[in-house]
Formats: structure tokens, C-alpha cells, sequence
């Protein structure tokens, strides 16, 4: 309970600050719907000349692109920004001030910095999400949608890992940044499915830069495709990448040699 009252005295902090620029809602709100016209505008255009992508139905990569969106917000909502001032708080020695808080350092620097209208995209993908899953109709049970949840959830997990992996290689190295914008670079081709691709661009973005498991897989839970041996191997995946990247946190730390050092 107090992580969550942390988290959201977090938020509450953000959402302050922000009203103090609202036109940044309005920029971001412009930003996210033409994002949005563009994918389905896309998608449309695609499906004029064919029936399906990669073996999916246009109802089922319209859920695909509710989840791209959905899980992009989430990402750019909490994770990247907190990473981006984990590495910054890093070079600078200023993490010596999450270091002395009593509650965990990992979890702080997880949650520091929250870009709150971020929210906007989060909004647009649950709502193509939904509109997705109406046209689907009674293709989507009840067991779908559990599944659709752990793997959302799983899928989560392994794109926080992935990232804080990466954000601690600051420990190590004076600018990591750039690691960040290749990822920010290959999440793109998560709009579409993974099957779509080469057999070496799809083993990569399933396991070297982990985008299928954010967006293709729990899109496949939605729509019967997934199997049982690709949700249990996403599930200890995210288990896996979450004891990793606890490792590499706890490594990083004794490198760290901050202002007060």
C-alpha cells in the first residue's frame, strides 16, 4: 500500500506541474490523434488490396494497433521517463537523493518522473481496443480476455526490465541515450504483427529487442493465437528479465559514485 501511495503522490505531483503548461495537452492530444489517423489511415489504405496481413484479419490488427498504442502510453507515460532520469540522476551524481530515502531505490527511480498526458494515448488505444474488440463480437471469450491480461501484464514487466537494463548501463558508461532511442526506434514495427516479418526480424524483435511480447502476443492472446507454450514461456520470461534486471540494479549500485562520494 505505500508503494501505491507513493505512485500516486507521484502522479498527483505531475498532473500539478502540468497544469502550469496546459497547452501541452493540447499539443500532445493533436500529436496522438494524428499518430492515430495515420495507423488507421494506413491500415485502411492495406486492406483495400488484400483480405488479410500476415495471416490476420483486419479486425484482428485493428486490436493490434489498440495494443501498440495502449502499451506505447504506458511506456512513455512512466517507464521512459523515470529511465531517462535514472541515467541523467546517474552522470549528474544526483541520485544520491533517491539513495537516502527509506523506501527502495529501485522502485523510486521506477516511478520518479511521470509525463501525465501521456494518458491521452493510453485513452485513444483502449477505445480502438474496444471498437476492435466489437467487430470481433463473438469471436473473444472469457478466456481470451484473462489471457489478454496476463500477457498485457507479462508484456509489461519485460519492457520495464529491458529498459531499466539498459537505463543501468549508465553506472557503467557516461551516455547511454541513444541505446534508448533504438529501442524507441524498433517499438515502431510494433504496429504491425511480428509474423509479417523476415524470420530474422521477427526472432529479433521477439527476443533480442523484446517489441513482440509488448504488442504482438497479447494481441494473438485476444484473438486465439496464442499457445500455451508462448504464454508460459512469456510468463517465466518476465520473471526471468525481473530477477535480471534487480541484478544488474543492485550491480550498478556499487560502481555508483555519486556528488557525496
Amino acid at each position: 500500500m505505500s508503494y501505491l501511495r507513493l505512485l500516486m503522490a507521484f502522479f498527483r505531483v505531475s498532473f500539478k506541474t502540468e497544469l502550469a503548461y496546459r497547452v501541452n495537452f493540447f499539443v500532445q492530444l493533436f500529436q496522438s490523434l494524428l499518430s492515430l489517423g495515420m495507423a488507421l489511415g494506413g491500415l485502411a489504405v492495406i486492406f483495400s488490396f488484400t483480405d488479410t496481413l500476415g495471416g490476420w484479419r483486419p479486425d484482428e490488427v485493428l486490436a493490434l494497433v489498440g495494443v501498440y498504442f495502449l502499451v506505447g502510453g504506458m511506456i512513455r507515460l512512466i517507464i521512459q521517463p523515470s529511465m531517462e532520469e535514472l541515467i541523467d540522476s546517474v552522470r549528474m551524481g544526483t541520485l544520491d537523493f533517491t539513495l537516502t530515502k527509506p523506501e527502495d531505490a529501485q522502485f523510486l527511480v521506477s516511478i520518479r518522473k511521470v509525463q501525465i498526458w501521456e494518458l491521452i494515448d493510453i485513452v485513444l488505444g483502449l477505445g480502438v481496443l474496444g471498437g476492435a474488440l466489437v467487430r470481433l463480437g463473438g469471436d473473444l471469450g472469457g478466456g481470451e480476455a484473462a489471457l489478454f491480461l496476463i500477457m498485457l501484464v507479462a508484456g509489461g514487466f519485460i519492457i520495464y526490465s529491458f529498459w531499466l537494463i539498459l537505463a543501468t548501463l549508465s553506472f557503467w558508461f557516461v551516455r547511454v541515450e541513444n541505446i534508448l532511442f533504438i529501442f524507441q526506434s524498433m517499438y515502431e514495427a510494433g504496429r504491425w504483427p511480428v509474423s509479417l516479418y523476415p524470420g530474422w526480424l521477427r526472432y529479433g524483435l521477439t527476443f533480442v529487442v523484446p517489441v513482440a511480447f509488448a504488442t504482438t502476443i497479447p494481441a494473438e492472446a485476444l484473438t486465439s493465437r496464442l499457445s500455451w507454450e508462448m504464454t508460459l514461456g512469456a510468463v517465466a520470461l518476465a520473471a526471468g528479465l525481473l530477477m535480471v534486471s534487480r541484478f544488474f540494479w543492485k550491480l550498478g549500485l556499487r560502481r555508483y559514485a555519486g556528488a557525496s562520494a
